[in-house]
Parts: structure tokens; C-alpha cells; sequence
């Protein structure tokens, strides 16, 4: 979906981002936008000066968060040399403040649900999916075969309807979880709801409601701007590319984005 303003140019975009730093934020989705994807979800590491940027611009703007459907506790392992950055797991059903975990009252009791879905699914789903237990969520992996993508959704579908549970399909992966209210777009609403200025960097299906949270605030509010980048992969299309301001080729170019960003922050400082 098109938005209705005019099409924003980098240069002025990121001037009118670090003339109104202290109203101004950054969220980022995880998986595909900060880390590249693997086949070992566990295995994966945020792109070499990664953490390093977000910490930087979290010292320099008003708000600077990870909204991602990992665990917070996974989050919280790879962000710890970053404690300004914000972390929302599980779309915002966890949180980290102050180093501790706060988990969503509501989405608690669904977690003997998930145990017994995630025993299921090892059972009777073909041995190639692999089947990650996120205690509050299962993600049903099947990029080591594309082709039980088929398989992999029917039996997702058919679980969630029989469990009350909410599907979430993404790259290579089919997410259950509990019908709880919330997604990374009531996520960056919330978030950035007292910004006047807001990026958000996403590459897969489910960062498409960060773009139309961004996109229906500057539809209530003129006067708000909102940043949408597109990180490219091969494997969800250019849906969400079509939705972008603006485009990176991949996780690894992010933090030459940022360092964008940071030295044109330094430079309005020195000229003030």
C-alpha cells in the first residue's frame, strides 16, 4: 500500500531526524534486518557493528528498540553490551526492563498449550521442519526443505483452530502463538506514540504492521514522519520493499545506514 505523502529523499530525511533528536527513534526488527538468517536459529549473530551502532544511536536520540519474535532472554544475550537499546520479544509479549523479563499476564497461561503443541509438531511433522520452542510460542521451520511449506501450514492451521492459537507466517516459517492482542505494529505504535520522528527497519512478512502503524500515525499526524527501510532477501518478494521509503541490500549494509545517520547527528551538533 502506497503512502499518500510524497516520496522522502535520505539526505532530507535524516536532517529532519537529527534536528529533532530528542523526539526521534529507531526500532528494528531482528532476524534478516540485524543478523542474517540460518538454517540454526540459535546460531545466529547480530552483523559484525550492529550492536555497536544501536547502542550509539540509543545515547543520541529519544528511543531506540529491537522488536522481534525471539525470546527476550535470547535478545537479552545478544544486546548485552547495548543496555540502552529497548528489547520486545514474542511480538511484544515480553519485555526487558532493567535486565528483567516481564511476560504479558494474559499470554502466561497459554505455555502448557505450547508444550503440548510443540510435542505434537516433533511428532507429526516431517523430520526436515524444525521445530523451535519458544515457551510462549512454537516457530515451525522449513527452510532446509521449501517444499513442505504445504504440509507445514495445513498443520498449522489446523492447530491453531483447534487450540484458539494465532498463525503468524513468515520467511521459511509458520509462528504459533497465543490469541493474545499484539503484533511489532501495537508494538512501535506504543512506542513511538510520543516521537515525532520514527525508522523502522524490517525485511519480513510480519514487520509489514510496523510500516502501517508508521503509515496510519502520519495519516491522524501531518506534522509526524515515519521512516520504513526495507532490508531486500530473496525469499519473501518485494512486497515489503513496495511498502519502503527506502531499501538495503541486506543485514551487513545496515550499519553503513546508521553510520549515516550518527555522523550526520555529530555534524549538526558542531554547526549549532
Amino acid at each position: 500500500m502506497a503512502t499518500s505523502r510524497a516520496p522522502l529523499r535520505f539526505a532530507e530525511t535524516i536532517s529532519a531526524t537529527v534536528s529533532a533528536a530528542r523526539e526521534s527513534g529507531f526500532f528494528f526488527d531482528f532476524d534478516g534486518s540485524v543478523v542474517p538468517i540460518m538454517n540454526d536459529p540459535d546460531a545466529v549473530l547480530p552483523v559484525p557493528g550492529a550492536v555497536e551502532r544501536l547502542s550509539a544511536l540509543a545515547e543520541l536520540f529519544a528511543r531506540v528498540a529491537v522488536v522481534s519474535a525471539r525470546p527476550a532472554a535470547f535478545l537479552r544475550d545478544r544486546f548485552s553490551r547495548a543496555p540502552g537499546v529497548r528489547l520486545f520479544g514474542l511480538y511484544g509479549l515480553q519485555t526487558v526492563v532493567d535486565g528483567e523479563i516481564r511476560t504479558a499476564g494474559e499470554a502466561e497461561p497459554w505455555a502448557p498449550v505450547i508444550r503440548r503443541l510443540v510435542a505434537d509438531a516433533a511428532r507429526d511433522l516431517p523430520g526436515k521442519v524444525l521445530v523451535e520452542d519458544k515457551a510462549l510460542m512454537v516457530a515451525l521451520h522449513y527452510r532446509a526443505d521449501p517444499a513442505l511449506r504445504g504440509a507445514v501450514e495445513r498443520w498449522s492451521s489446523a492447530k491453531a483452530a483447534e487450540l484458539g492459537l494465532a498463525e503468524q507466517l513468515g520467511r521459511m516459517v509458520v509462528e504459533l502463538k497465543p490469541p493474545v492482542p499484539g503484533d511489532k505494529g501495537t508494538v512501535v505504535e506504543a512506542e513511538s506514540a510520543a516521537l515525532a520522528r520514527a525508522w523502522y527497519f524490517g525485511d519480513d512478512l510480519s514487520d509489514a504492521r510496523a510500516f502501517e502503524a508508521l503509515r496510519t500515525r502520519e495519516e491522524e499526524d501531518p506534522e509526524f514522519v515515519g521512516v520504513r527501510v526495507a532490508v531486500a532477501n530473496g525469499e519473501t518478494g518485494d512486497e515489503l520493499a513496495r511498502q519502503a521509503d527506502f531499501t538495503v541490500a541486506g543485514p551487513a549494509d545496515v550499519p553503513a545506514m546508521l553510520d549515516e545517520i550518527i555522523r550526520a547527528f555529530h555534524d549538526n551538533r558542531q554547526t549549532q
